[in-house]
């Protein structure tokens, strides 16, 4: 099966970065309230993970979440996590870095939607 979600190399670092400093991390895209959509990373103790969100997998060995209302419209999607230079959301632990974590996403082929379909709709029952 394709995985949902990955990281670049610039995400893999950043997030070992931040993994030395902090200890574990999970990241939880947002679904554009305060930070606009964007991929947030959190302590674990945080951010309450319930039964509206998703675990799409898991980047550079933390586990990414999604809010289940946003996974239906992306569903066709794999998240890929980079970085860029900026600032990060206010709430994320890479704020004060200079860097900020970014989704790109792109569609998945037809093999790789009927790979990840019967997950999706398990996810999103």
């Amino acid at each position: 099966m394709v995985d949902r979600v990955i990281a670049t190399e610039a995400a893999l670092q950043l997030i070992a970065e931040l993994h030395r400093e902090h200890g574990a991390l999970m990241f939880h895209q947002s679904g554009g309230c305060c930070d606009n959509s964007a991929a947030n990373c959190y302590l674990p103790t945080d951010l309450t993970i319930g039964p509206q969100d998703v675990l799409l997998g898991h980047v550079g060995g933390m586990p990414f979440y999604i809010g289940k209302l946003q996974y239906d419209y992306w569903k066709h999607t794999q998240l890929i996590l980079d970085v860029i230079d900026g600032h990060g959301g206010t709430f994320s632990l890479e704020g004060s870095t200079g860097k900020a974590f970014h989704t790109r996403s792109r569609l998945f082929t037809d093999e790789e939607w009927a790979s990840v379909r019967d997950q999706v709709e398990r996810d999103l029952a």
